[in-house]
């Protein structure tokens, strides 16, 4: 009988996430003090955590070791962007269908992970984006004013300039599909912050479905945020990407983190798929 009931749970499980394989990934830096609040409210639908270590100096690796992760270590620092490229590698090599990306410094709500990868599971997106501007609760939820007023500019511009109509284009809570995934050329882009935004562009570009679900966010002096400086860096990054999107898109020239090798089959329809790669099937120069 406890059989039976197992089998039937086990069922239920994979009725919520139509028989996908969930893996969430955590890109990790100096994540110890914050890493089990995170853990703990992730749904139990995930099949696999895996955190990738980006040369941390406090006990992130022992901490994530502690809570039962799948956990990979860098053997020096390659920055933010090179974290995730790991991160997405290893979540496709272990066969994942859907690889939810969050943050581990517990910034966004872990609880919506089986919102966002429902949002991709059931074939309604290929990417789905945490956003804290929907619903107004960024500022509530201690977001400087200086990186509020920031992001709404840089998005305005991205949506004139990229034409995808999102309420921001900064998260870092994304899900996404294995095609998706697949069909980026991710290992061109930057290894520093500017990743996500250039592989948001690239997602885009290709057609990618994008759907945004409302994300409540926590800033705390343990949660990670980078200063003045590096976030003038990316917001510099952000407009070059959004322009290096407008002339790829023109066809006036086309930046190598835009040339797509390849298109996944059933992801996009032939038409848009023939113009993202270009006349000969690969991405035009």
């Amino acid at each position: 009988m406890l059989g039976i009931i197992v089998q039937a749970n086990i069922f239920e499980v994979l009725k919520l996430i139509n028989g996908k394989k969930i893996v969430v990934v955590l890109p990790a830096y100096n994540a110890e003090k914050t890493l089990e609040a995170t853990v703990r409210e992730l749904p139990e639908l995930v099949d696999e955590t895996i955190l990738v270590d980006d040369f941390s100096t406090d006990a992130t690796v022992a901490m994530a070791r502690r809570l039962n992760l799948s956990v990979i270590e860098h053997e020096r620092n390659r920055g933010y962007g090179g974290n995730q490229k790991t991160c997405y590698r290893a979540a496709l090599d272990r066969g994942a269908d859907v690889v939810v990306m969050t943050h581990p410094d517990y910034q966004y709500s872990p609880l919506l992970v089986t919102a966002m990868a429902s949002m991709v599971a059931y074939g309604v997106y290929d990417l789905s984006l945490g956003s804290r501007i929907l619903g107004g609760g960024a500022l509530r939820g201690g977001m400087p004013r200086y990186k509020y007023v920031a992001n709404r500019a840089l998005t305005a511009f991205q949506n004139v300039v990229m034409g995808a109509s999102l309420s921001e284009y900064h998260t870092g809570y994304r899900a996404f599909s294995r095609e998706l995934l697949d069909a980026l050329p991710l290992d061109r882009n930057s290894e520093d912050f500017v990743f996500d935004n250039q592989m948001l562009a690239q997602a885009i570009l290709y057609g990618a479905r994008i759907g945004e679900i409302s994300c409540p966010t926590r800033y705390f002096p343990e949660a990670s945020s980078i200063n003045l400086r590096r976030s003038t860096i990316y917001g510099l990054g952000v407009l070059k990407t959004a322009l290096q999107f407008r002339m790829a898109k023109w066809g006036v020239s086309r930046n190598e983190i835009f040339r797509f090798d390849r298109r996944p089959p059933g992801l996009l329809s032939t038409a848009r798929a023939a113009s993202a790669m270009g006349p000969s099937g690969m991405g035009r120069g």
